[in-house]
């Protein structure tokens, strides 16, 4: 298995997680917070692979498939196209009202495979081109692969959590 397969691997994952989490949640369990700063579950999902298709489309040179290929419609979100949850207010968290699990994991899975097709336009010696040299240590391709790989894992245990709260009733 080379660094490629493994990044491939650890997409696949993101993807079972993803799944798991919001398949068969209804509309309440969706948008369920905790306490009041909480994240609830479809924004934690959105916010994940807004962040994945940002920063994968960015290293591809694409657009990213929330806007070109219609998922910001879909959505209907009161935000702006460019918004990836970094950052969001109480407010803008409220903003991302989910209603579907199936929007949140057709959008991630597009997601997936424009990564997947993208990682495997790659051989093991691109992931050390430095990409981004405002960083000191300036990142490499391959660091920023595993960063965003590591914010979706948080990001996915997170609402895993919570789906976990709301299908216990609590």
């Amino acid at each position: 298995m080379n660094s490629i397969d493994v990044l491939v691997e650890t997409f696949g994952r993101v993807r079972e997680h993803v799944h798991g989490t919001v398949e068969g949640l209804d509309e309440k369990a969706l948008n369920l917070q905790v306490d009041a700063e909480a994240n609830p579950i479809g924004w934690l999902v959105w916010h994940l692979t807004r962040v994945q298709d940002d920063h994968v489309a960015e290293l591809a040179g694409t657009e990213q498939a929330y806007t070109a290929d219609g998922w910001a419609d879909r959505f209907g979100f009161d935000l702006p196209p460019s918004s990836i949850g970094y950052g969001h207010t109480p407010a803008q968290v409220a903003a991302v009202h989910v209603t579907d699990p199936a929007l949140l994991t057709g959008y991630y899975d597009a997601v997936h495979d424009r990564t997947l097709a993208y990682l495997r336009t790659l051989a093991d010696a691109d992931l050390d081109e430095v990409i981004d040299d405002r960083w000191d240590p300036p990142v490499t391709r391959g660091v920023r692969l595993v960063s965003v790989a590591d914010d979706d894992i948080q990001h996915a245990g997170q609402a895993a959590y919570v789906a976990g709260i709301a299908r216990r009733g609590s």
